[in-house]
């Protein structure tokens, strides 16, 4: 990649950063600051899920506004709303309503910021490139999350409830340093899609050879990630295990997902997309079986560290696979519809594997869910992906 290049993706990781320690930080935060409140339970419910269903009935027009006007101006209105819901956190106005109201416009900047991240991504990193890109894509989103939290303990407080004003205060000046950040884009000139092509968009999208499969593991990895963070402290309740010992366990698990990105490039350099897809899937499949199964500690802690590494590729080759297929002008919706199936998956399977597995416990939530990366797993062996004969250009 040349300089400039080098320069744009720098940016773009950086944004990417930002959007998710802002995201990382409000989320939580607004939870404690209901707390505070007394919120019923009804309402908590309502601001856990006002985040994710109003961006999901926008993630396909995101996408075609992406294509049609370009990913700056759609990050630029993403960093605005961003900065927006951490002002109206830290107002206090409006009681529980008011937090539902800020959930929504920080579900929304979150997922404008995102989409046209993901289309420049795709649109900059050029033929080749698209593995390595959107691997060191996903390794910024991940410290972001990680360093978000930490956030809270740093600037809240150690006490049961964190002073929740000042992260709010917080969150809002790093939406200004986002939106400084995304002033800064500038996108090369590029073919968008316009007149005719406007009408087919989405349908010349879904008649792409294994679009589908690809949605459905790319659901399906991130709904085991989701399962994981929630299950594996249920899990190690049900053994005895220390607290301490389960957060350490989903350090381990994030710190391989993102080891595994950042070396994605190269991974798939020596043995293809799709072997790459079919082994990490298959590896996570088993990984999360064999955490189930009763083990000592330290076998865990092992076991663990390869389920990260397994799960850490799939979203990233998913977003690389889309990039390569999409045509040009039509990327803003391919990875908008990648963002709409995660959504519904996040939605859909937990739910549907906690049904599945009632009564079993933890453990046979987690079998279930190794049970749904097997079958996305043969899914896997059928899609059609550049690189499937040898490495992939480098």
């Amino acid at each position: 990649m040349s300089g400039p290049g080098r320069t744009l993706l720098a940016v773009l990781l950086l944004h990417s950063t930002l959007t998710q320690v802002i995201t990382f930080v409000l989320r939580p935060t607004s939870a404690y600051r209901a707390l505070e409140l007394d919120v019923p339970t009804a309402w908590l419910g309502a601001l856990t899920a006002s985040f994710a269903v109003v961006p999901l009935l926008l993630a396909v027009p995101s996408g075609q506004a992406t294509d049609r006007f370009g990913e700056r101006r759609v990050m630029l209105v993403g960093a605005v709303l961003l900065a927006l819901s951490g002002a109206v956190f830290a107002t206090e106005r409006g009681g529980a309503a008011g937090l539902v109201l800020g959930s929504v416009v920080l579900g929304t900047g979150h997922l404008l910021s995102v989409v046209g991240q993901q289309a420049a991504v795709a649109n900059t990193a050029g033929p080749g490139r698209f593995d390595t890109a959107f691997g060191y894509y996903t390794f910024a989103a991940s410290l972001g999350q990680a360093v978000g939290p930490a956030l809270i303990t740093l600037i809240g407080g150690k006490g049961e409830l964190p002073d929740t004003t000042p992260i709010f205060v917080t969150a809002t000046v790093l939406g200004v340093v986002l939106l400084a950040c995304t002033a800064f884009l500038r996108m090369p000139t590029r073919e968008r899609s316009a007149g005719s092509a406007e009408h087919g968009a989405m349908g010349t999208l879904l008649r792409l050879p294994g679009l589908l499969r690809a949605l459905l593991i790319s659901c399906v990895v991130l709904a085991a990630v989701d399962i994981t963070v929630v299950y594996l402290p249920a899990l190690g309740a049900d053994r005895g295990l220390a607290a301490g010992f389960v957060g350490l366990l989903l350090t381990l698990r994030a710190v391989a997902s993102m080891s595994s990105r950042l070396f994605l490039g190269r991974l798939v350099h020596w043995i293809g997309r799709r072997r790459l897809m079919i082994v990490s899937v298959a590896l996570s499949a088993v990984s999360m079986a064999a955490v189930a199964a009763p083990m000592p500690p330290v076998a865990v802690a092992v076991v663990v560290v390869l389920l990260g590494l397994g799960l850490g590729v799939g979203q990233p080759l998913t977003m690389s696979w889309l990039a390569e297929v999409a045509p040009a002008g039509l990327r803003g919706r391919a990875m908008s519809l990648r963002l709409t199936g995660n959504r519904l998956g996040q939605v859909l399977i937990p739910s549907t594997v906690g049904l599945v597995a009632a009564g079993v416990g933890a453990a046979g939530v987690l079998w279930a869910t190794a049970a749904a990366l097997a079958v996305v797993g043969v899914a896997a062996r059928r899609l059609a992906v550049d690189g499937d004969a040898g490495p992939s250009p480098g």
